[in-house]
């Protein structure tokens, strides 16, 4: 057994600001203020007029309380309290009890990068000027008509850590038993990098859509049977994703709340690229086919989550209780996840921090 000691936990590492982060989906913010809080930071996600969205600090600057407490009024966002408004880029724009004498406070709400793609609002938390120099991580099964996508929602008491390292381990497939989508996972190859860890897998997967009626193997558990599937699983700094043979590709988008408290959502996508025939059906049956299939692997995803859950809440309280303990970890992946968490938070490498697992 080969020892690593560790001179900083993980478990209380912060996050690379500097990268885009999911707060929302997008329709969960329309004509209402929405308040979320991304690594400490308190953020309002707000629709102008046009259905443009904005992202600005969550703490009226007057007295301090939450912006999101109040109203969109035209293209600003109204405080609760006193009525102090402010426009799109956080600038203070009117004070309804303002004396005839009095000018407009200079205060500013800090203003977030924001975009809004494939059904997420993303923000960008971090310095302002770099958001141009990097992108959200792709989903181009999103809008694809050949990909039938399944979300579910992660509300995780735990650092995110534990979130990253239970996607990196396709080892733990003896927690999932009636929702598990593939056995037996052997890892095969690692490769790592300053940015991105990828681990692969061969396993044997229980889906195989190759046939239009064999879709319902998502509802019905008896038409499933085991092959064998190479499966891919990323750690794209921030965010996760993984590849199950040709018919199904996964995403985790992460918002780290703080050390102990991670959402995120897990989208599921389900290809008929198999059916080629497809191709020659009218775009708006396909577009229909797609939005009527919508959520059709919703008890498989969000059983999966449940479970992985309680497991993180027990790891979390674990560490809580006696922080001083060392786990004994087999899987490669997940030393190279802390290595790649410390790379983004220090990339000079000034602070000299290892992993805390011990490896067999």
């Amino acid at each position: 057994m080969s020892q690593v000691t560790s001179s900083h936990n993980i478990r209380r590492q912060g996050i690379n600001l500097n990268h885009w982060y999911v707060l929302a989906r997008s329709f969960e913010v329309q004509a209402q203020p929405l308040g979320l809080t991304l690594w400490h930071q308190p953020i309002v996600l707000f629709r102008d007029t046009q259905g443009h969205i904005h992202a600005l600090e969550d703490c009226c600057p007057h007295r301090l309380v939450r912006m999101s407490h109040g109203i969109v009024a035209g293209d600003q966002l109204e405080c609760a309290y006193h009525g102090w408004r402010f426009d799109a880029t956080g600038r203070c724009s009117w004070v309804p009890h303002l004396a005839e004498h009095q000018k407009l406070p200079t205060c500013r709400l800090r203003r977030y990068p924001v975009r809004e793609q494939d059904g997420f609002i993303w923000v960008f938390p971090g310095e302002p000027a770099l958001a141009e120099q990097c992108s959200p991580l792709g989903m181009p099964e999103w809008e694809d008509l050949n990909y039938i996508a399944t979300v579910s929602s992660i509300d995780c008491p735990g650092h995110f850590s534990y979130l990253i390292e239970n996607l990196m381990d396709m080892h733990h497939g003896h927690l999932h038993q009636e929702f598990q989508a593939w056995a037996e996972a052997t890892l095969e190859s690692l490769e790592e990098s300053s940015t991105r860890v990828d681990a692969h897998y061969q396993a044997q997967s229980y889906y195989r859509i190759d046939r239009m009626w064999s879709v319902a193997q998502l509802f019905i558990p008896a038409l499933r049977q085991l092959h064998p599937e190479p499966l891919d699983v990323s750690y794209v700094y921030p965010h996760w994703m993984a590849t199950l043979g040709q018919d199904f590709k996964i995403y985790c988008l992460f918002c780290p709340v703080h050390e102990t408290q991670t959402r995120g959502y897990l989208i599921h996508f389900t290809s008929l690229n198999r059916f080629p025939e497809l191709l020659y059906l009218p775009k708006w049956f396909r577009r229909f086919l797609k939005n009527r299939l919508f959520g059709a692997a919703q008890h498989l995803l969000d059983g999966l989550v449940k479970q992985d859950v309680q497991m993180i809440r027990d790891e979390q309280q674990a560490y809580l209780q006696h922080p001083e303990r060392r786990i004994y970890e087999l899987n490669r992946a997940l030393v190279s996840v802390q290595r790649l968490i410390r790379t983004q938070v220090n990339p000079s490498g000034e602070s000299t921090i290892s992993s805390e697992v011990n490896l067999q």
